[in-house]
């Protein structure tokens, strides 16, 4: 890809390849995972982290105190274990209750507040919480203010994730990274689509460079990278200081390390073998079914398996069985079974 070896793109990689300061923490791999609802769960962040990323921000909480005990959302916050930095994503409306929230994780051990609005889905919007919040510029405000100063003399930094605006009529993403800076918000993470493009149609990364040239702090590229050619393109294309990968990432979480060897050395690095995956896989669905129970995690470790069949040969078909295992241990072994046949020995066999 041209790109990568302009001379532009040349100072770009050297600062990318220095470590990012994030309030007190240095995060070596500016590669970064998004926080995803259903997805970004404590094994999924291990697992990323095993592979390979050093930053990977947990599901959207809610902010509302009455569901803080809830299972659904103890297990959002739940980091555990977890390598720093802990980075712990809130969503809601209300000043106050976020200021509270934020108090809260890191009273729990969160050493990262994100701010969530950017997710575009119709229960969040709806509630005025996400990306409906940039059609209020006051009430954003609010809530950048009370959640800085609800982080104030803890050493936590707290951030910031949105879309480019409410429509491509109302884009006021750099206005809102300008508050957001002034406030004392620590980086910036911009998706780049509209809260009305949703996930469709191609993201554009013109507003996130004008994002990157109105303030001083970190700014992080989101959207459509499922690549490390891609990636590259987009940091010459926005100057941003990292990027943030989410779906790409589902079922394929080397990807992380793929793009940050690509972008520290200028080549490609080879696919992980049918063995490799499968190795990850099996530890990671360990995990998962500890974290999440037997049941439950049988049934939300399905889409995960999925993803990471995706492709391969046989896949489609072996879905079937996959959601025929009602067990842990027939899931698991449904699994290593399709692995088997990739195993060298059959190979040569046949």
């Amino acid at each position: 890809m041209q790109a990568f070896f302009t001379p532009a793109f040349a100072r770009l990689r050297e600062r990318f390849l220095t470590p990012l300061e994030l309030g007190r923490h240095r995060i070596r791999n500016r590669v970064f995972v998004a926080p995803m609802a259903g997805v970004t769960d404590r094994p999924f962040r291990l697992l990323c982290k095993r592979l390979g990323a050093d930053y990977a921000v947990g599901e959207m909480a809610a902010s509302n105190a009455l569901l803080w005990a809830t299972e659904k959302t103890s297990r959002r916050i739940n980091h555990d274990g977890e390598p720093s930095p802990k980075a712990v994503q809130i969503a809601g409306a209300d000043p106050d209750m976020m200021g509270q929230a934020a108090r809260f994780n890191i009273d729990r051990g969160a050493e990262v507040i994100d701010i969530n609005m950017g997710c575009p889905a119709k229960k969040v919007c709806h509630k005025a919480a996400g990306s409906a919040l940039m059609r209020d510029e006051a009430l954003v405000r609010a809530i950048l203010e009370s959640v800085v100063r609800a982080a104030e003399g803890t050493g936590v930094p707290v951030t910031l994730k949105m879309r480019t605006g409410w429509s491509a009529a109302e884009r006021n993403a750099v206005q809102l990274a300008q508050m957001a800076e002034s406030i004392g918000v620590a980086m910036v993470t911009v998706h780049g689509r509209t809260r009305e493009d949703k996930y469709m149609g191609a993201a554009e990364y013109d507003t996130i460079a004008a994002v990157k040239q109105a303030v001083g702090i970190p700014v992080v590229a989101n959207g459509d990278i499922d690549s490390a050619q891609k990636a590259a393109e987009v940091l010459a294309i926005t100057g941003a200081d990292a990027v943030m990968i989410g779906r790409a990432g589902q079922g394929n979480p080397s990807l992380y390390a793929s793009v940050y060897h690509y972008l520290r050395t200028g080549e490609l690095r080879a696919p992980p073998s049918e063995e490799q995956i499968a190795g990850w896989l099996h530890e990671h669905l360990l995990d998962h079914y500890a974290f999440h129970g037997e049941y439950s995690g049988v049934r939300s470790a399905r889409k995960h398996i999925g993803w990471t069949l995706r492709g391969l040969p046989g896949a489609k078909v072996f879905r079937e069985r996959i959601h025929a295992a009602q067990t842990a241990e027939a899931q698991l072994h449904a699994v290593d079974e399709f692995f088997a046949q990739f195993s060298q020995p059959q190979r040569q066999a046949a």
